[in-house]
């Protein structure tokens, strides 16, 4: 990435407008962020930048809405494990509608948005066990419903088999007990 400043006017409160330039594959020219990148390129760039600024300002907590926005199940999987490992060490919040992302989560909410003639409401449902693995079958959607839960219930195998030990497990340190910080993905159908 090239910030693109070139011949930017400096003054006390700054330079010019930046511009970001990005090269998507090898061998094409520079082009601006946003003329050039994909919604899946997007996606992945903010992913990678929000994360090096996490590390390097030790944010506590990262919010990501929609970050799947251009991307397919495949690299779903791989922003869900990415954001996975973001959240061993700080909370992550992630709005999501992909399966492949939801599935990670250490806690999977539900939000629905209902509207009557004036106003809408949202609504709040924490997913868990048989539940949780419904929910995510609804959101692979298609037809055979067996299929889809055998699906919904294998992403779940794979996010959890990236967990940490649980505390039982894992070798006592300190008599203090640190909360843990954890990913959360909201998942919800809009009215």
């Amino acid at each position: 990435v090239d910030s693109g400043l070139g011949e930017a006017v400096h003054s006390r409160v700054g330079a010019g407008k930046p511009r970001f330039r990005i090269r998507t594959n090898p061998g094409q020219p520079f082009a601006d962020l946003e003329d050039s990148a994909s919604g899946g390129e997007l996606s992945r760039i903010l992913l990678a930048l929000k994360s090096v600024l996490a590390d390097s300002h030790r944010m506590p907590l990262l919010v990501f809405d929609e970050i799947e926005t251009g991307v397919g199940p495949r690299l779903g999987l791989l922003l869900g494990r990415k954001l996975k490992a973001l959240a061993t060490h700080r909370q992550v919040l992630c709005i999501t509608h992909l399966p492949q992302i939801a599935a990670f989560a250490d806690r999977h909410l539900r939000i629905d948005k209902i509207q009557d003639a004036k106003v809408t409401h949202a609504t709040l449902e924490v997913v868990e066990g048989d539940r949780r693995v419904d929910e995510l079958a609804a959101m692979l959607g298609g037809g055979d419903e067996t299929l889809a839960r055998h699906q919904a219930q294998s992403l779940l195998d794979e996010a959890a088999a990236m967990s940490p030990a649980p505390e039982s497990a894992a070798p006592k340190k300190s008599k203090s007990r640190a909360r843990r910080p954890s990913a959360e993905a909201a998942a919800g159908e809009s009215a």
